[in-house]
């Protein structure tokens, strides 16, 4: 059953494909109102703290080993390791922006991409510069949906029962 306006039957909502909503921001990335550049610039601050917090974690654990003492070694290989995770997390992370990531190899990176996490929120703080994360895909997918639902139903246009037979 639709919503409808209580006028004559008509629903509320338009016809045809609906925007997917985007983590954070919902569908305000359609026509940019709703807050939508407060949810920008407070999403930025947001992860670029939570990536300085988790900074200061991981410099307390570095830390941690240091006191323990087990070798230089083993210090080197714990910040090549974060250094390595984060970058490849954030390359992972930007181009998931622009387009869908293969759930395979999303599954087999999921404990990479955790121990890098620093490079996700990293690529998230720098994508809202531009625009909200993911917008443009999501922007590309619904203006294609768009076209071709428009292409669908204009071309269906009249009665069909009086049209005229070609001879």
């Amino acid at each position: 059953m639709s919503a409808e306006n209580g006028k004559n039957g008509i629903p509320d909502t338009a016809a045809g494909p609906r925007p997917e909503p985007l983590r954070f921001y919902g569908t305000t990335w359609v026509d940019h109102d709703q807050g939508y550049l407060a949810r920008r610039v407070g999403l930025a601050a947001g992860s670029l703290a939570v990536a300085a917090a988790a900074c200061f974690v991981l410099r307390v654990a570095y830390q941690g080993l240091q006191i323990a003492d087990i070798g230089s070694f083993v210090s080197l290989l714990m910040i090549v390791m974060f250094a390595i995770c984060s970058a490849v997390a954030f390359r992972h992370t930007w181009s998931g922006f622009t387009s869908r990531p293969d759930p395979d190899r999303q599954a087999s990176m999921r404990g990479l991409l955790a121990i890098g996490f620093v490079g996700s929120l990293l690529a998230y703080f720098f994508r809202t510069f531009t625009e909200a994360p993911g917008e443009q895909l999501h922007r590309e997918e619904y203006e294609k949906a768009r076209e071709e639902y428009e292409k669908r139903t204009t071309r269906r246009s009249g009665n069909p029962s009086k049209k005229r037979r070609r001879k």
